[in-house]
């Protein structure tokens, strides 16, 4: 939503935008944590077969170039956060 949409929203409308902004919020952790431990997963069984092979960096770049693009990403929930601040809805 636009910030100008925003400020149009009842105090109940942006609660409910929060609510599911936080949501919104645990899933991306969710996602980014479980990236996360695919590369860990990768890496340590990489460094603990025997035979030293680079077939892995496969299953291993890909988790981390999302991982890249999930951080990179700018904030879509900015405006929301600013509106509920001033409001004082926080």
């Amino acid at each position: 939503m636009d910030k100008n949409e925003l400020y149009n929203l009842s105090d109940d409308a942006l609660l409910e935008q929060k609510k599911k902004m936080l949501t919104s919020k645990r899933w991306y952790a969710l996602s980014f944590g479980f990236l996360a431990g695919v590369v860990i997963f990768g890496l340590a069984n990489w460094l603990l077969f025997s035979e030293k092979r680079y077939g892995f960096l496969l299953p291993v770049i890909i988790p981390v170039f999302l991982m890249y693009k999930m951080v990179k990403t700018p904030n879509k929930h900015k405006d929301l956060e600013e509106v509920l601040k001033e409001r004082n809805l926080k």
